[in-house]
């Protein structure tokens, strides 16, 4: 954990339906979907654990969809915060969970992101987000886009499932719908506090099937997946 951080503590969404997957998502919530044989949610609770974080003192997952499935699949490894009816979105589930976050810097992981780095375990991979940090200024972690200027795009990079957010950030954040984009990092990009962190490995959002299909057969390397 790099130092100044030693309070960070981190939240999973893992609220989403994952409509575009169906129909493999009408059984069970997108975060619970395997790749590479490993659920999307264990992997990102795996690479929170190892930037140092763990326990639900330190992280949280949030839940909607099928939620029962998520809450007994994390059990006791984390805080878990259960959204009634509709997702709140990225905003809204992050703003649910402020008296929790209580004060601290915030590590936010969609819980659908595949990330590989054949350099760097879980956890070391995405280390370069919390380097350094002021304490102040959004971080995204990102790659560069194919299209520099295509909506969605943050300084010509594409998010590839992390950011970093000061808790003077999450404090106001109303609990009702919202996403993150639009609530904190444009107006933190607006306002000249937003960075991207580039990211070395592979990445997909595994939202759509090819890139779910994509991700399985990256982490398959050439092996077989049942």
């Amino acid at each position: 954990m790099p130092a100044g951080l030693d309070d960070l503590c981190a939240v999973v969404l893992a609220a989403g339906e994952g409509t575009r997957l169906r129909p493999l998502t009408e059984r069970m919530p997108k975060a619970l979907c395997p790749v590479g044989n490993v659920s999307l949610l264990d992997r990102a609770l795996a690479r929170i654990t190892g930037l140092g974080p763990s326990g639900p003192a330190r992280i949280a997952v949030n839940a909607c969809y099928l939620a029962d499935q998520v809450v007994e699949h994390v059990g006791n490894r984390a805080h878990l915060s259960v959204e009634p009816g509709d997702p709140l979105g990225t905003a809204g589930g992050v703003a649910k969970l402020k008296d929790w976050i209580a004060g601290r810097p915030v590590l936010v992981g969609n819980a659908d992101a595949y990330l590989a780095d054949p350099t760097a375990d879980p956890g070391p991979d995405i280390a370069a987000l919390l380097g350094g940090w002021d304490g102040n200024e959004v971080r995204l972690l990102g790659q560069p886009a194919a299209d520099p200027g295509a909506p969605g795009t943050f300084g010509g990079y594409a998010f590839t499932g992390f950011s970093l957010l000061p808790w003077r950030l999450v404090r106001d954040l109303p609990v009702e719908f919202g996403d993150l984009v639009r609530t904190v990092w444009r107006p933190a990009e607006a306002a000249g506090a937003l960075r991207v962190i580039p990211y070395r490995g592979t990445f997909y959002d595994t939202g759509t099937p090819a890139d779910y299909l994509a991700a399985n057969l990256h982490a398959a390397a050439g092996g077989a997946l049942i």
